[in-house]
């Protein structure tokens, strides 16, 4: 998901998540809250598409890994919660499967610029 110019806004202050080979392909890698924040970010990459969600299950907000960087199934197929078990697509966060089923995760915009993965200064606040 890369970020869209908007005529009229200022745009977002970026900071560094990650270097875009620091999450696994295929995979997922969690990310602690930004300074002042309560909830961290994960981004999940297969091949070149990098998504990057809210670590909160939109059914009660508590993170979804079980473990630090265990967001998928063991087949690799969806998101899950590890409270619920609630499933969730990887490139669009649409809950498949669970309490939650119908609802998203909540996306960051991203951008990619020479190698590393950039969210707003402000995302996972």
């Amino acid at each position: 998901m890369e970020a869209v110019d908007q005529p009229g806004l200022l745009p977002p202050r970026l900071r560094r998540l990650c270097r875009l080979e620091d999450i696994p392909d295929p995979g997922a890698k969690g990310f602690p809250p930004a300074p002042g924040g309560f909830t961290g970010l994960f981004a999940v990459r297969q091949g070149q598409e990098i998504r990057v969600y809210v670590n909160a299950c939109p059914h009660i907000g508590i993170s979804l890994d079980w473990m630090p960087d265990r967001f998928l199934s063991v087949d690799g197929q969806f998101i899950i919660c590890s409270t619920h078990g609630a499933e969730f697509r990887l490139m669009d966060g649409y809950c498949v499967r669970g309490p939650c089923q119908g609802d998203r995760l909540e996306p960051v915009m991203i951008q990619i610029k020479d190698g590393d993965v950039l969210v707003a200064e402000d995302a996972g606040l």
